[in-house]
C-alpha cells in the first residue's frame, strides 16, 4: 500500500488545497493530510479547528485521513510508513522554495521522495493568506473556500471583532 503525506498549515483549507488532496487520493492508496503545529506562526484557527475542517471537506474521500503533527516533517512521514511527500506548486517562486525543502529532506531521508503537483490554473493565485484577508474585510470568499470553511472563517473574524464581516 502506497502512502503519501500532504503537509501544510491549512489556515484555513482552501479550494486549492482540496484540489491537491483529491488528486493525491486518486494517485495513492492512502493520503495523510498533516496539519503542522507551527510555533513560529500565529494561526487564525487552532490545530483542532483546522483538523476538523479538513475532516469535513474530505469526508467523501475514504482513503484520506487527517492528522496533526509537531517537529520535522520527515519524522512524521516515517512514523506513518509513507515514502512520498506531496506538495502543490502555484508558481515558479513556489518551486524554488519547495525544491530547497525537497532537497534538504532528501539529504535527511534518502528513502523519501517529494512529488510536486501543479495547481489547477483556477487556483494558481490562491493562498490561505489571501483568502483570510478577503474574509477579514467581509469580501466574497466563495471562489476560494468551501462554503462551510467560509462560514467558519467569517465567524472567527466576527468573534475576534475584526473587519467588516458578512457582506456575503
Amino acid at each position: 500500500m502506497q502512502t503519501a503525506i500532504y503537509p501544510g498549515s491549512f489556515d484555513p483549507v482552501t479550494l486549492g488545497h482540496q484540489d491537491i488532496i483529491r488528486r493525491s487520493s486518486e494517485i495513492f492508496d492512502r493520503v495523510i493530510v498533516g496539519v503542522l503545529r507551527n510555533r513560529a506562526k500565529s494561526p487564525l484557527f487552532s490545530v483542532e479547528e483546522r483538523v476538523k475542517m479538513l475532516e469535513d471537506v474530505t469526508a467523501d474521500l475514504p482513503n484520506v485521513e487527517i492528522q496533526s503533527f509537531n517537529g520535522l516533517l520527515i519524522d512524521f512521514v516515517r512514523q506513518n510508513g509513507a515514502r512520498v511527500i506531496v506538495r502543490g506548486l502555484r508558481a515558479i517562486t513556489d518551486f524554488e522554495y519547495e525544491l530547497q525543502l525537497a532537497q534538504m529532506n532528501r539529504v535527511i531521508a534518502p528513502e523519501i521522495d517529494t512529488l510536486f503537483l501543479t495547481t489547477n490554473l483556477k487556483y494558481a493565485y490562491l493562498s490561505s493568506s489571501t483568502a483570510k484577508e478577503v474574509a477579514m474585510y467581509g469580501g466574497d470568499t466563495s471562489a476560494f473556500l468551501d462554503p462551510m470553511v467560509a462560514r467558519k472563517t467569517r465567524e472567527k473574524y466576527l468573534s475576534l471583532g475584526s473587519g467588516e464581516i458578512d457582506k456575503e
